[in-house]
């Protein structure tokens, strides 16, 4: 890993195929069930994303956001906490250059679904609901502070986040 991080930091123009090599790789093992890789694989885009505090980040990100989007496609429970964890962690890091073209209406749209979770499992119910919200938090938090994104406060996006919180806000029935 540490010199995947080195060699990304001294050619910060390789990172945007770097990216795309990696989500080539991630969308191929999430096919074929080979989860041990897909942790691999994102656990390294992570670090490159934390690592790589450069204006070439922005060729990173494009491949970063597919990949943490095709988790949130996945069925399976634990990718989908995988994904959120990592656009949190996507979601704290300040960029220096603005994005133009980067839309997190997917991922809306996603969160809130995971907010609304009905898996059998309580205890697995419960942790999807949890990074429904987290993943809601960090969208929040990352177009609230670029003010060329689309504005998180219109209707459009209110109408799915609102009512996924209200939902985790109220008592379990017995």
């Amino acid at each position: 890993m540490e010199k995947l991080t080195f060699y990304a930091l001294s050619a910060p123009e390789k990172l945007d195929r770097i990216g795309a090599y990696l989500s080539e790789r991630l969308i191929r093992d999430v096919g074929r069930h080979r989860y041990g890789s897909v942790c691999v694989a994102m656990e390294a885009l992570d670090q490159l994303l934390l690592a790589c505090h450069c204006q070439s980040i922005n060729l990173f990100v494009q491949s970063f956001l597919t990949m943490v989007a095709k988790l949130l496609e996945s069925e399976k429970p634990d990718l989908q906490i995988l994904g959120t964890n990592s656009f949190v962690k996507f979601a704290n890091i300040e960029e220096d250059t603005p994005s133009y073209h980067r839309s997190y209406d997917f991922f809306v749209s996603r969160f809130s679904e995971m907010c609304h979770s009905g898996h059998a499992d309580p205890d697995v119910r419960a942790r999807i609901r949890m990074s429904g919200i987290r993943g809601l938090q960090g969208v929040v938090r990352k177009t609230v502070q670029d003010e060329l994104q689309a504005n998180i406060w219109e209707p459009q996006h209110m109408e799915k986040i609102v009512p996924a919180l209200l939902f985790n806000l109220q008592q379990p029935q017995p």
